[in-house]
């Protein structure tokens, strides 16, 4: 198994500014109010699968459509104003259908932080996949018929026992301090959050060590955030980084 010492040294090189420009992150840290980057976080975050070289520039595409404005395009939004915007599985309905719910958050139920803020004050801890449903539900019972693929990949069941890679990455962003993260919500402890779980992350972690876990679901993503504590239990996500740089060192 890989030692604490390699994966501080591993993870202090890969959180930094540099770090910024080839990831989704990058699009947040255009922003400096807490509603424009969670809200360009989030869309990020939505977006963020696939090709990171195409997705990169559809999230380019998508911000350019709102303007460089990711609350004002919320509280306006308005169907017919994305074109046919689409990626992959979501196509334009349900990107409509997201940025219409997401409206209603924001102008009715005070918006992405005192949704997840009321979901952790339930359950008191990510690991307990009844927080992510709060979340997902709220999202559920708001769409209209019809809903798309696309629309439940990009708000994923977490009763379907997926890693919510997203999502946690999302959180990350929001929770964790600076230079790569914000740190701009203060409702969910970082010893609590989740490592995003996807190939690269859980190949990289069985190399380590780290995972022994055969399948990449949330029992993996337990599991490996589990032996990550044991290194940093104030903060287990920082070694995201680490797998990175792990990963690159490799290839």
């Amino acid at each position: 198994m890989i030692t604490k010492f390699e994966l501080d040294k591993l993870a202090e090189k890969y959180e930094n500014e540099y770090f910024i420009d080839s990831d989704p992150v990058q699009f947040p840290h255009r922003f400096k109010s807490k509603e424009d980057i969670e809200i360009a976080g989030f869309i990020s975050s939505l977006v963020a699968y696939g090709s990171r070289k195409v997705f990169i520039k559809k999230l380019e595409q998508l911000f350019d459509i709102a303007e460089q404005e990711p609350l004002n395009f919320i509280l306006n939004f308005e169907e017919g104003i994305l074109g046919d915007f689409n990626y992959r599985f979501g196509k334009t309905d349900d990107f409509n259908q997201i940025f219409n719910i997401m409206k209603n958050l924001y102008s009715k139920d005070g918006g992405l932080e005192k949704l997840f803020e009321y979901s952790y004050k339930n359950v008191s801890t990510l690991r307990n996949l009844r927080f992510f449903k709060t979340v997902t539900d709220y999202f559920y019972s708001r769409v209209k018929s019809g809903a798309g693929q696309g629309f439940y990949f990009m708000i994923p069941n977490p009763e379907n026992g997926g890693a919510m890679k997203r999502m946690n990455m999302f959180l990350r962003w929001m929770v964790r301090k600076p230079p790569v993260d914000f740190g701009v919500w203060d409702c969910i402890p970082q010893s609590e959050l989740l490592m995003p779980l996807d190939v690269h992350v859980a190949r990289v972690s069985r190399q380590m060590g780290l995972l022994t876990r055969n399948s990449n679901d949330f029992k993996a993503v337990i599991e490996l955030t589990d032996n990550l504590k044991k290194y940093s239990p104030e903060d287990p996500v920082k070694y995201d980084f680490a797998t990175f740089g792990y990963g690159v060192s490799q290839d």
